[in-house]
């Protein structure tokens, strides 16, 4: 009787398991039968869900129901704390399965070239979204001392990081943030958040209910110039092709008209400002100086030479993620992906890496929503199986399950599992419970692996 396909995946996060489903929803899985093993560098599963989305999006947080359900399946195991390539590399993998696909996304910020950004005073969001997310790599605390804040981008993540900065920490306290951010926020001096965006409100990456999210807290007082309401032909056309564009900048519009209210906490939405220059002394930032841009018919902007000095205290850059480069893989530093063709990974010669595939952020870059990354993954394994189908992929030495455990108990890799999460999710809701919560997470991961029994 033939052996089931053997896949590791690496990377626990959305694009991972959505692959995973991908495989248990094919023909090969009711013949020969497919078996899968997930692994994820953090003791916990989910990656972008846990780490990545704001503690007050419980809606977003939602999708880890529908993903639960797919690592419920038997054919599936996961291996937690185990981290590419230290632990497991390549080569290991390839003993071991049959094909192995990266969804590893993207963790780190993206490089702006501006003068200032090395100031003290200067952020990444991937560094601050960490920290208010309880990932353990990071430091426990945050400077959160500017009463006068900026933020770079007109993306989720930028509102994400306006609205954290913008909130009161009660606000915040009945999600999941864990003690230690709970009490950062409440150290919170900014009372003013300025989002720059260098084009017009047509261009904004805003999703709708995002936005609109801003709009519903007790505490922010969202304004936006009327001045900073404005659309050429290029702007018009993205409206009428684009639905939710268009949703975005009647939201924008309808705030730009209304009168300010009395809300504590401001949080300006402006356009047209193109960042120059962050501004500093004694190795601090003081300030942020724009220009001013303007559309050029096409739904681009152009500099107008107008420059405007922002009393600021501190600048987080949301311009964008960046993958880490995976070893012994080929790699496109200027897009930072893995060089792929429908998933399959790419070398320098052309040749597809044997039985090498890719799928998510790590493929095409951090760009789209969570659920796009379902169709990245249904294209990465239909590819994998009609490698499969016709003999393309390689045949592992030792692809009995067993070997993978007695593989990482030789290397004392302390790795947790998926009866492990239940035991974490379980630890971490009674941390809740007697505060009303639904959870409080352990940020710590020597808690993590206790509570997982690694």
């Amino acid at each position: 009787m033939p052996r089931p396909l053997r896949v590791a995946i690496v990377g626990s996060g959305p694009a991972g398991i959505y692959a995973a489903d991908a495989l248990l929803k094919s023909e090969v899985a009711a013949d020969p039968g497919v078996s899968i093993d997930i692994f994820e560098r953090m003791p916990a599963p989910f990656g972008l869900i846990r780490y990545g989305v704001a503690p007050d999006h419980p809606r977003i947080k939602g999708i880890i129901t529908a993903l639960h359900q797919v690592l419920d399946k038997p054919q599936i195991r996961l291996f937690g704390n185990v981290n590419y390539p230290t632990d497991v590399s390549l080569d290991d993998l390839r003993a071991f399965y049959d094909g192995v696909i990266f969804a590893t996304g993207a963790t780190a910020d993206r490089d702006l070239s501006l003068p200032g950004i090395d100031l003290d005073g200067s952020y990444g969001a991937a560094d601050f979204v960490a920290w208010y997310d309880g990932h353990p790599d990071f430091p426990r605390t945050w400077p959160l001392e500017a009463e006068k804040v900026a933020v770079l981008g007109v993306g989720n993540v930028a509102l994400d990081i306006a609205r954290v900065l913008a909130k009161t920490a009660d606000e915040l306290l009945p999600t999941e943030i864990p003690p230690n951010v709970y009490e950062g926020l409440k150290a919170n001096k900014a009372l003013e958040v300025h989002v720059f965006g260098r084009r017009g409100p047509a261009q904004a990456k805003f999703s709708p209910m995002e936005l609109r999210e801003l709009d519903h807290s007790p505490n922010i007082e969202v304004i936006v110039d009327p001045e900073d309401i404005d659309y050429d032909e290029g702007s018009i056309a993205t409206r009428r092709g684009n639905k939710q564009a268009d949703m975005v900048a009647k939201t924008l519009e309808n705030w730009a008209i209304r009168d300010v209210g009395d809300r504590p906490h401001k949080l300006f939405l402006h356009f047209f400002e193109s960042p120059a220059e962050i501004l500093g002394e004694d190795g601090r930032v003081t300030g942020l100086r724009t220009e001013r841009t303007e559309l050029d018919g096409t739904g681009n902007v152009k500099g107008t030479g107008e420059f405007k000095d922002w009393d600021v205290q501190a600048v987080y850059r949301a311009v964008g993620y960046l993958s880490d480069q995976l070893p012994k893989l080929p790699w496109d530093l200027e897009t930072g992906t893995v060089p792929d063709a429908g998933g399959r990974v790419v070398q320098e010669s052309g040749e597809h890496l044997q039985s090498t595939y890719v799928t998510g952020w790590i493929r095409r870059g951090p760009i789209g929503l969570i659920g796009h990354t379902k169709g990245d993954a249904n294209e990465t394994v239909s590819n994998l199986l009609d490698d499969y189908a016709n003999g393309r992929l390689q045949t592992p030495s030792s692809p009995a399950p067993e070997a993978v455990d007695a593989f990482l108990a030789e290397r004392n890799v302390r790795f947790t599992t998926w009866d492990g999460w239940y035991r974490l999710d379980a630890a971490e809701k009674a941390q809740g419970e007697p505060h009303g919560r639904e959870r409080v997470k352990y940020v710590e991961r020597e808690d993590m692996l206790r509570e997982s029994g690694a």
